[in-house]
C-alpha cells in the first residue's frame, strides 16, 4: 500500500461518525460556556450601554442580532455546499451528516436574519418589507435552506435524498455573491456593510465591539447546535452499529450506578 494510499485510509478513520462522535463530546461544554458569556456580554452592551444612533437613536440596536444572524445564514449555507461537495465527490458519510444538521440552523437563522430585519427595516424606511436586491437574495436564500431539507426527506432511499439536496446545495452556492455583493451592484434600500477588510468600521467603538462580540458568540452557538445535531443525527443512523450499542450499555450502566448511590 502506498503513503498516499495509507493516508487517505487514516483520513477516512479520522472523519468517520465514531471518531467525530467521540471528540465532538469534548467541545460541547466549552463551547456552551463561551457561546453564552459572548452572548451575555454583547447583549447587556449593546442593549443597556452603547448609545443611541445619531439618525437611527435605539431602533438600531436591532443590528446586534440582526447582522450575526444574517452572516451566520450566509456561513451556513457555503459549509452546507463544502460538506455537499465533500460527501458526493468523497462519499465521506460524516460531510452528509453535518450538512443534514447544518440545514436547518441556518434556515432558522436566515428566517431570523428577515424577521429582524423586517423589524429594523419599518421605523428605518417606513415599511417592514421591500422588493429590495439584498431583502430578495436573503428571501431566495431561505427557499434553498428549505429546498435542501426537503430534499433530505423526499426519498426513501438516504442516499438519493441526501444527493439530491447535496446537489441543490450546490447549485445555490451562486446566490450568495448575490446577497454579498448587491449593495454595490444595484442602487437598493438597504445600506452597505458595517465592516470591511480595507475601511474603519462605520460606526465608534462603542457600537461595533458588543457587535463583534454578538457575531461571536452567535457563530460559538452555531457551532454547538451543529456538533449537538450532528451527534443525534450519527446516533440515529449507526444505532445498529456495534460501538453505538456499547455506548447505550456504558450509559445504561452510568445511570443505574448513580441510582445506587
Amino acid at each position: 500500500m502506498s503513503f498516499l494510499s495509507k493516508w487517505w485510509q487514516l483520513f477516512l478513520q479520522t472523519v468517520s461518525p465514531k471518531y467525530f462522535y467521540s471528540i465532538s463530546g469534548a467541545f460541547i461544554p466549552w463551547l456552551s460556556v463561551i457561546a453564552g458569556l459572548l452572548i451575555t456580554i454583547g447583549t447587556v452592551w449593546g442593549v443597556a450601554f452603547a448609545p443611541a444612533d445619531y439618525l437611527q437613536g435605539n431602533s438600531y440596536r436591532i443590528i446586534f442580532v440582526h447582522v450575526p444572524a444574517a452572516s451566520i445564514a450566509l456561513s451556513g449555507y457555503f459549509a452546507l455546499a463544502v460538506c455537499a461537495v465533500i460527501s458526493l465527490v468523497w462519499k465521506v458519510k460524516t460531510a452528509e451528516m453535518v450538512a443534514r444538521a447544518i440545514a436547518p440552523l441556518g434556515a432558522w437563522f436566515c428566517f431570523l436574519a428577515l424577521v429582524t430585519g423586517g423589524v429594523w427595516g419599518k421605523p428605518t424606511w417606513g415599511t417592514y418589507w421591500v422588493w429590495d436586491a439584498r431583502l430578495t437574495s436573503m428571501l431566495i436564500l431561505l427557499f434553498l435552506y428549505i429546498g435542501v431539507i426537503a430534499l433530505y426527506n423526499a426519498y426513501e432511499s438516504s442516499a438519493t435524498g441526501a444527493k439530491a439536496a447535496a446537489i441543490l446545495a450546490i447549485v445555490g452556492v451562486v446566490n450568495l455573491p448575490i446577497i454579498k455583493y448587491s449593495v454595490v451592484w444595484w442602487n437598493t434600500l438597504h445600506q452597505g456593510a458595517t465592516f470591511t477588510m480595507t475601511a474603519k468600521p462605520k460606526m465608534p467603538a462603542e457600537m461595533w465591539m458588543p457587535l463583534v462580540l454578538m457575531i461571536l458568540g452567535f457563530y460559538t452557538l452555531f457551532a454547538l447546535l451543529t456538533i449537538l445535531n450532528t451527534r443525534t443525527i450519527i446516533l440515529q443512523r449507526e444505532r445498529r452499529s456495534q460501538w453505538v450499542r456499547e455506548l447505550v450499555r456504558a450509559e445504561v450502566r452510568a445511570k443505574e450506578n448513580n441510582h445506587g448511590l
